[in-house]
């Protein structure tokens, strides 16, 4: 398996030649996807933010509705009747765009996905995963709590939150002068619509679970409600960015495949990370969608 650094030296070695960095670098990613795709006898599809690499405020390292196009791109005359491998790699993003990109995902596939873990796949990308058949993890891949988001605050943190005040202006009434400042930070009907965000990305991830991942158990609902409510847990998390390693998602209930069970595997698919990662340092994208037949999309910075 080609290190973080071997691959780095194969780019550098092909731009020497003459080829230019972006070029050499799709490539790379090209050659590994492919080599994963012979392997496994399924296509694949890289989906991989930057967000690692570049500056944290660029929205477009997390999921949005614009990476639609980028599937749509990815998915032009490739075979759908092998299913499909999604390799992930996101800080998560839009609960809605999410929702989008599982329902094309899944009018193509028919339910028949695969998510791949190399390292990280955060919030709405802990989404998508609980909707394939199972999640490939590795030792250090992490997922995370599916808390929405809501205007850049956590939902299930501000209704928490609100919930204490509520008890503690019970107990001592003068401490509604303290939770009033606290308050003046949220917007008209903002409580309302992280209540309704908890209650619809719940239930959206609940209904992925029971349809698929879980749709051969005696009670798939009740198992799904099971995995969704560790997954919201906020109690139990020290923040949105907590990492969720894979013996942990095991323990709550997810189909978790180790990348290690076999070597080969394993090899194909860090290979593949890596390349995306030689990729991130070397030129200005900041997402990449590619698949295993050579067709690629991206967004770069300005």
């Amino acid at each position: 398996m080609p290190t973080w650094n071997e691959i780095e030296a194969e780019i550098a070695s092909e731009i020497s030649n003459g080829v230019a960095a972006n070029i050499a670098c799709d490539r790379k990613r090209h050659q590994y996807l492919k080599a994963m795709a012979d392997y496994t006898g399924r296509p694949n599809i890289a989906y991989y933010s930057g967000f690692l690499q570049k500056r944290p405020d660029y929205r477009e390292c997390s999921i949005t509705d614009f990476d639609m196009n980028g599937f749509m791109a990815v998915l032009h005359n490739l075979d759908t009747r092998s299913g499909l491998d999604l390799i992930l790699h996101t800080p998560g993003g839009g609960i809605e765009a999410t929702r989008a990109i599982v329902s094309y995902l899944y009018s193509k596939f028919d339910h028949d996905i695969r998510v791949i873990v190399p390292q990280i796949a955060m919030s709405a990308g802990t989404m998508i995963a609980c909707a394939a058949k199972s999640i490939v993890m590795a030792k250090h891949s992490s997922l995370g709590p599916i808390d929405p988001q809501v205007k850049g605050f956590p939902a299930t943190g501000v209704v928490n939150e609100i919930e204490k005040a509520l008890q503690e202006i019970a107990d001592d009434p003068p401490r509604l002068v303290f939770w009033q400042e606290i308050f003046r930070k949220y917007q008209p009907a903002f409580i309302a619509s992280c209540e309704m965000a908890i209650v619809q990305s719940n239930a959206m991830v609940a209904e992925w679970l029971s349809d698929n991942m879980f749709s051969g158990t005696p009670d798939p609902k009740i198992t799904a409600k099971k995995v969704v409510k560790s997954l919201t847990d906020f109690s139990s998390m020290s923040s949105h960015s907590h990492h969720l390693m894979r013996d942990k998602c095991r323990s709550i209930g997810l189909t978790i495949e180790d990348l290690e069970s076999s070597q080969e595997f394993q090899e194909v698919v860090l290979s593949v990370h890596h390349s995306y990662v030689a990729t991130f340092a070397r030129n200005k994208s900041i997402k990449i969608i590619d698949n295993s037949n050579g067709s690629s999309w991206n967004i770069s910075e300005n």
